[in-house]
């Protein structure tokens, strides 16, 4: 057969490879084909981002209900309605129906081909039977999959994944989490909140959310204590064993009782429990995609410059965003890549010269948001002060308790705190974290002075509303200002 020739072909049609497609062509008479093996929309749409804060959101705002004098005394006697929560998830995703994200792709002259598509020579892609080839770029956006360790017996025991997290039918009453990371304390957060009677979080290291500042974890750790969460440091599995694992379909419990065997810190070895639920990272999705055929590993993350090039590579023709490359392992960040790659792409297609700070990807450098949605929120941006040191930077750290007027206003229990990590020859904020409910949409703020170098004396004319949680960003800088 001829090949089928495109300007454009992107393999993974997530959010990353929805906009590098879209941007590649947008305002042209350029084509694009985006090849999906599953879903339209990716993983975030239907199986990350989107259920979880689903989930999340219903357990926030009970909380919330309950320490709210003349709405506690309505709400304290119930918990959430676990069928209407599920249910809004599943209007969220859809039911996993992808047909909204297929017309969409249409109305952008983006042509979706269904099936596993495989590199099978220089800018050339392989879809079952047929042959695609691009004139201009190939785009490798396919993310990464769920990793489960192998250890003795866990994965015959059949365990969740962050999917069937997500993805809840059946709420299991005895719950073990291994990992302790974003996945592993946001689905005992929403778990637990459902209904799920014993959440135990087993964590090798020795605190939560390690990537953050330490007090991030801390008072995480705490919350989820306070409610009744076992949280196990310094704790390792050893082996695991299920009686009657059973391929029961996703987010419903897989067969019988699960037994772990533990090693470290932990008082009784064995913990039985209903489910086990695997947390313990992601694993790049390069497998079968042809590599080789074009000289690069199919193992590990795929390299990319920061035109999102695939490095070692002749013609400037091969480029990978979002997960799969490795950088930044977040969807806005992957649809950030994927808007400058697509720039990167049409610029190249018009023989124009990638001279503008648009087609270089920066932000994934040290300059990246995130918001953890436990109770309570984790948000932060840039790097943390021990990256800071690691890397030779002269920094110091503010830190205070958000303690102001908006956040006693928005609910009794508030608690939480906020740092900045400045650079002190430049008086620049590189890092930011805050911790507490509602943080989330603090962090815009901080991404915004740390991408534009604002510096502090700057800041301190940007006022914040009286009465807001926001009014912590004074408090930051009136500590600042304290003599030493």
């Amino acid at each position: 057969m001829a090949p089928e020739e495109f300007d454009v072909i992107v393999i993974g049609g997530g959010p990353a490879g929805e906009n590098a497609a879209a941007y590649a062509i947008a305002g042209s008479d350029r084509t694009a084909a985006l090849v999906e093996h599953e879903l339209v929309g990716g993983e975030c749409s239907y199986w990350a981002c989107i259920p979880s804060k689903a989930l999340l959101r219903p357990g926030e705002v009970l909380g919330t209900a309950r320490h709210m004098p003349g709405v506690e005394e309505k709400v304290n006697a119930y918990g959430l309605d676990v069928e209407a929560v599920l249910a809004r998830r599943d209007d969220f995703t859809h039911d996993r129906d992808d047909s909204s994200q297929v017309l969409w792709a249409d109305a952008a002259g983006i042509d979706v081909i269904r099936g596993s598509a495989a590199l099978t020579g220089v800018r050339e892609v392989t879809v079952g039977g047929r042959v695609l080839r691009a004139r201009h770029a190939v785009v490798l956006a396919t993310g990464t999959t769920a990793s489960v360790p192998d250890l003795p017996g866990l994965r015959d025991a059949l365990p969740w994944t962050s999917r069937d997290a997500t993805n809840v039918r059946e709420v299991p009453k005895r719950l073990a989490i291994i990992g302790g990371g974003v996945v592993a304390c946001e689905a005992a957060t929403w778990l637990h909140e459902l209904g799920a009677e014993e959440v135990t979080l087993v964590v090798r290291g020795s605190g939560l959310l390690e990537r953050n500042e330490p007090f991030a974890g801390e008072l995480v750790a705490e919350k989820l204590r306070k409610h009744g969460v076992n949280v196990q440091f310094a704790t390792s599995v050893q082996s695991v064993t299920r009686q009657t694992p059973a391929a029961t379909g996703i987010g419903r419990v897989h067969g019988g009782p699960v037994t772990l065997t533990l090693g470290g810190e932990a008082g009784d070895p064995d913990l039985t429990v209903d489910e086990v639920l695997v947390a313990t990272g992601r694993t790049p999705a390069t497998g079968g995609l042809g590599l080789e055929h074009v000289g690069l590993s199919d193992h590990g993350y795929v390299t990319v410059d920061d035109h999102l090039t695939v490095t070692g590579m002749d013609g400037n023709w091969l480029y990978a965003v979002g997960d799969v490359n490795g950088r930044a392992l977040l969807t806005h960040m992957g649809k950030y890549q994927g808007r400058v790659c697509g720039d990167v792409i049409a610029a190249r297609a018009q023989g124009r010269a990638l001279d503008e700070p648009r087609f270089v990807a920066s932000a994934d450098l040290g300059q990246v948001p995130q918001v953890v949605f436990t109770m309570p929120e984790v948000a932060a941006v840039g790097r943390t002060e021990s990256q800071c040191r690691a890397d030779g930077l002269d920094v110091e750290v503010v830190t205070v308790d958000i303690n102001v007027a908006g956040s006693a206003l928005s609910r009794d229990d508030y608690s939480g705190r906020a740092s900045l990590v400045i650079d002190r020859p430049t008086d620049t904020i590189v890092g930011a974290t805050f911790v507490g409910s509602g943080v989330a949409e603090l962090v815009h703020a901080a991404t915004v002075a740390v991408v534009g170098r604002v510096p502090l004396e700057s800041l301190w004319h940007a006022v914040p509303s009286f009465p807001t949680v926001s009014e912590v960003w004074l408090r930051l800088l009136e500590e600042r200002r304290k003599p030493s």
